[in-house]
């Protein structure tokens, strides 16, 4: 249901700046409950959970056209290396996994027919379907796909030279023998290790084909919800002969002309920062799905155009602005004012990334940042007394609340065998007060104060100047990140003080990681981050110490330069890596693993060593069913274009109000 928007109308245009990734941006969950055991799981492969007896608005689209902002844009077609949302809500329509999920999240067959494990999650066989074929660009048939080339992409993925450490994480800590094989790549020349073939990996690592069409992994204990690690592109599959055309160094580099398909779409045009077009494999292997003939996305600078796009009938969907749903919501004679919808969440759990190793603009340590940000009670003042509505104003103005973001975790990912979901077990243990519908659920402005005194006492004595210069970068030329950003900045003065801390909003032209990230510009990052496979770890993992895996600590927060020299905060991270390090370790009971999970979630929460902030719900015009789409709150399927209900004219709030109550239900 809509409400008023008008105490909200002053707040400037929408949709909030963010990351997002699976690596460097973000995930979105669904209750799931990995499947294991002594029993075999054989599911149809429809998209289930499309409403029923809802009539669509009108005839289906055969040819999508929908959008995607320039900084967003994709940055490898190679879908073993990339660790980014950005990247995979593409190449997840053009290569095909072992399995996907349908419209609730319940997994369900693609390349692999059945699957299961017989001895609790140690070994799982996969049984794959024949018939499944590469593709050339044109979709010309190059080649079988098989159990061979699942092998070919693991080797792949776990050899040092020829993939960069990206995507190893998983592998390393569920797949038997994967760290030992890592390790030995990692010991070879270049030279050597990229002219290996799969012997040595068949010989260390726990993989092997009985037969072309099957596949079994061993684990290295039992593993219940390895399954849904089959989501997530780190088992995804690379056909030799190719690598053997392109070379290592090719394949690495690939595009969109010279790769194989093994997924519903190829991508017949790509233009670089302006259009992608994909075009309907035709020796795709489910012939009995919805496909549309094309998919076109248009790259634009800001979202402020996208609703002279979708008025002028060149886009399919848009999220609206602040401005255009405050615009619309208040009149309703406006045209669109019953077309209204709100999109389901978004996979991915949002927070603000502490910077711990930050340099001035001259390349010279920020020794007043740094010193700040390692001060506990500097961080916990955050925490408590930032208060973001105006900022979830950005991304649902009419309900902005609904975006509070209170845990690390999604929503949605685990479910105890009580029926407790993980994120509320997490927040029951922060003493979170009950919601309201009037003010974000951990503001204590109170303690916030006292937590700021303290700081800036303990701070001066530590040399540091106040207010404390905060630097947060956002993409020249966009509009909206500026509006965003200034919201932001206004939010942190009201409530902060000018005194304590001040917001430098900053920008970078095109590349964030090459201009921002890596001469260690901001002071703090927004990311998403969305869970790659169905357990905890997957999130609490990016923020460990020490690890060459943990992909926040390696690649943001800088956590893992951390010393015994820096006092509280090294000891801080510590603690919480050995807690998580002792969750991971609880593989028979799954409920004592996620409650485990859930008490180090609490204490990197209670040290604000990230602060949570927001979840992904905005409002759009649409004549797309968002409840026929894929929706698990792990993997890369979700942005599949894969059995969606489409209609030529747009969705009505009737229609969807109708569509949402019918897909709880079925759900039920």
């Amino acid at each position: 249901m809509r409400k008023s928007v008008s105490k909200l109308v002053a707040v400037a245009a929408a949709a909030a700046l963010v990351l997002s990734g699976c690596g460097g941006g973000g995930s979105n969950t669904t209750s799931t409950t990995a499947a294991g055991g002594d029993t075999t799981t054989e599911a149809s492969a429809e998209n289930g959970g499309a409403a029923e007896n809802v009539t669509p608005a009108g005839d289906p689209i055969t040819d999508l056209v929908t959008w995607e902002t320039t900084n967003r844009e994709i940055e490898t077609f190679n879908i073993l290396y990339s660790q980014l949302a950005t990247d995979l809500q593409v190449l997840t329509n053009l290569t095909d996994g072992l399995l996907s999920a349908d419209a609730h999240g319940n997994l369900i067959p693609a390349l692999a027919e059945e699957w299961g494990s017989e001895d609790g999650g140690i070994t799982w066989t996969f049984k794959l379907r024949e018939g499944v074929k590469w593709v050339d660009v044109n979709g010309n048939e190059k080649a079988d796909c098989n159990a061979q080339d699942f092998i070919t992409g693991l080797e792949w993925i776990l050899n040092y030279h020829k993939n960069d450490s990206a995507n190893t994480s998983m592998p390393i800590e569920l797949i038997k023998g994967a760290g030992d094989y890592y390790e030995y790549t990692k010991s070879l020349s270049a030279e050597e290790a990229q002219s290996m073939d799969n012997s040595k990996f068949l010989e260390m690592v726990g993989l092997s084909a009985p037969d072309d069409y099957t596949l079994v992994y061993t684990c290295v204990s039992e593993k219940p919800y390895f399954d849904t690690v089959t989501l997530y592109n780190c088992l995804y599959p690379a056909p030799k002969a190719l690598i053997d055309e392109l070379g290592v160094d090719g394949f690495k580099a690939m595009n969109n002309e010279n790769m194989w398909y093994n997924g519903c779409y190829t991508m017949t045009s790509y233009i670089q920062g302006n259009e992608k077009v994909m075009t309907k494999n035709p020796m795709y292997w489910d012939q009995d799905c919805t496909l549309f003939d094309t998919v076109t996305v248009k790259m634009v600078e800001s979202k402020d155009v996208l609703y002279n796009l979708y008025q002028s009938g060149e886009i399919d969907n848009v999220d609206l602005t602040e401005s255009n749903l405050t615009t619309i919501n208040n009149n309703p004679n406006n045209e669109y004012y019953n077309q209204l919808v709100e999109r389901r969440p978004t996979k991915y759990s949002y927070q603000i990334h502490f910077v711990y190793a930050k340099n001035n603009e001259d390349g010279s340590a920020d020794t007043n940042w740094n010193t700040a940000v390692k001060n506990t009670a500097f961080r916990q003042s955050w925490y408590y007394g930032l208060d973001l509505e105006t900022f979830y104003a950005r991304t649902n103005a009419i309900n902005p609340l609904k975006c509070e973001n209170n845990a690390y975790t999604m929503k949605g990912l685990v479910t105890m065998s009580d029926g407790t979901e993980y994120v509320s077990y997490v927040e029951n243990l922060l003493g979170l007060k009950a919601y309201d519908g009037e003010t974000m659920r951990r503001l204590d402005a109170t303690k916030a104060q006292e937590l700021k005194a303290q700081a800036m006492e303990e701070l001066s004595a530590q040399g540091v100047t106040f207010p404390i210069a905060v630097d947060y970068y956002i993409q020249a030329g966009n509009q909206t990140a500026i509006d965003t950003a200034t919201v932001l900045k206004q939010a942190i003065s009201n409530t902060l003080g000018d005194d304590y801390v001040t917001l430098n909003i900053k920008t970078y032209v095109s590349s964030l990681a090459k201009e921002v990230r890596e001469p260690r510009l901001a002071s703090f990052y927004i990311n998403g981050w969305g869970a790659d496979y169905g357990d905890p770890q997957n999130y609490l993992g990016q923020e460990t110490y020490g690890e060459d895996n943990a992909y926040y600590s390696v690649n943001y927060s800088l956590a893992n330069e951390l010393t015994e020299a820096d006092g509280e905060i090294y000891e801080i991270y510590n603690k919480f890596t050995e807690m998580v390090n002792a969750a991971n370790a609880i593989n028979d009971d799954l409920d004592a693993r996620y409650k485990a999970y859930a008490e180090a979630e609490a204490y990197m929460l209670q040290n604000a060593l990230v602060v949570p902030c927001y979840y992904d719900i905005q409002w759009q015009l649409t004549r797309v069913n968002d409840y026929t789409k894929s929706n698990a709150m792990y993997g890369i399927q979700n942005t599949k274009y894969k059995n969606w209900e489409t209609s030529v004219d747009a969705y009505t709030t009737e229609q969807y109000d109708a569509i949402a109550a019918a897909f709880e239900a079925s759900a039920n």
